[in-house]
């Protein structure tokens, strides 16, 4: 029992390469597999909705995905613009997820750009100390009313 745990174990780290017989993987999967996304469902929602492009086309989540292939991504995270070094359709480690592909430096510059820009304008826009009292959200409710 404890052998067969551990080749499953071993055969879900090990990332397909150019010498399994198989040399695409759809795209839908291998998002979920890199972890850009939690769920295969979401990866599939994201191309539906136009988020991912497979070389400079709009992915469908059945396109399939080969080594080599530039792909751009927006999600939750910001847009990244990757190269695939690798195939998977099984989830791993984190670990292995991020060798299955290469970010471009415009890319990361671009987004930890963003991620400054986000964290300078929390400055502008303080939380409240307090959740708003009856009496605050009735002078709310008149200000967006206009009455």
């Amino acid at each position: 029992m404890e052998n067969a745990k551990h080749r499953f174990l071993t055969h879900s780290q090990a990332p397909l390469t150019a010498g399994h017989s198989t040399n695409s993987v759809r795209i839908d999967k291998w998002l979920w597999a890199a972890r850009f996304f939690k769920t295969r469902a979401l990866a599939s929602k994201a191309c539906d909705l136009g988020r991912i492009r497979s070389n400079e086309i709009e992915a469908k989540p059945a396109r399939d995905v080969r080594v080599g292939d530039m792909l751009r991504i927006r999600n939750e995270g910001g847009e990244f613009h990757i190269e695939v070094l690798q195939l998977t359709d099984v989830r791993g480690p984190a670990a292995i997820a991020q060798a299955l592909y290469r970010e471009t430096e415009a890319s990361k510059e671009q987004r930890l750009r963003e991620a400054a820009e986000r964290k300078a304008m929390q400055q502008f826009a303080p939380l409240p100390e307090r959740r708003p009292s009856k009496r605050d959200r009735r002078r709310i409710i008149q200000f967006r009313t206009g009455r």
